[in-house]
């Protein structure tokens, strides 16, 4: 962590995202110790950290068809919020499960299980959440779930909280044919958290692949633009692939 902040500060960033994972530099599991030291080091490196991202249901899914797995990504997730909380940031970004994916195609969920499943996981931890005061920000991912705006906006709505919110990911629309800025007008001041990434498609191959920023096919002039007009303020993350 300590190199991270350092390299990022030196690269000309204001801020730095934290990531937990099952294991690595910061588990779901890490000690109050542990967090109490990383935010030590974050306040002494004068960077901004307000935000802790989690890759996990990648791999254990919230939405299974396994009462078993998806017991565990609760329990993962909770842990994870109590150590945002610990750790200082004020947002957790939450991926609500894995209907379906380009790289597993034959490891999928119904939609409308998926979708219940979804909405206890995001019920459930924010009871966590809500005594913690750590808003859940749910991304739009490539896990083939929400794949319209307004159905998007419906299932942050039904839970009626404040901390409950979108993680808004520009670069991941362009690839299942969206236009970013109509979205960022829809969810309007849903939009907690911001992700950025450039993305191309190229037609004559048919193929795809996650680019350098201010290349590709992402708009982001009229991004930009639309995010300012619906006063967003607030940290804009540069989750760049390749890494």
């Amino acid at each position: 962590l300590d190199e991270a902040l350092a390299e990022a500060a030196v690269a000309g960033f204001a801020g730095l995202e934290l990531a937990v994972s099952a294991e690595g530099v910061l588990p779901y599991n890490a000690t109050a110790e542990q967090c109490r030291a990383a935010r030590q080091a974050i306040d002494a490196s004068g960077m901004v950290v307000e935000t802790l991202a989690s890759g996990m249901s990648w791999k254990v899914n919230p939405v299974s068809d396994d009462p078993a797995e998806r017991a565990l990504a609760i329990e993962q997730n909770r842990q994870a919020i109590e150590r945002a909380a610990w750790l200082g940031c004020s947002s957790y970004l939450l991926v609500p499960g894995v209907v379906c994916t380009p790289w597993n195609p034959n490891s999928a969920v119904r939609y409308d299980l998926a979708l219940d499943r979804a909405t206890r996981l995001v019920g459930e931890l924010l009871e966590t959440a809500e005594q913690l005061e750590i808003e859940i920000c749910v991304e739009n991912v490539w896990n083939g779930m929400f794949y319209s705006p307004i159905e998007f906006a419906e299932f942050v709505d039904q839970f009626a909280s404040p901390y409950c919110g979108v993680y808004f990911d520009a670069g991941n629309l362009v690839g299942i044919h969206q236009y970013p800025p109509h979205w960022i007008e829809i969810l309007g001041d849903r939009i907690r958290r911001v992700h950025i990434k450039g993305f191309r498609f190229d037609t004559k191959q048919s193929s795809w692949s996650f680019c350098r920023l201010l290349d590709g096919e992402v708009p982001w002039r009229e991004t930009i633009r639309a995010l300012r007009e619906i006063g967003y303020d607030r940290t804009v993350i540069a989750e760049m692939m390749p890494y």
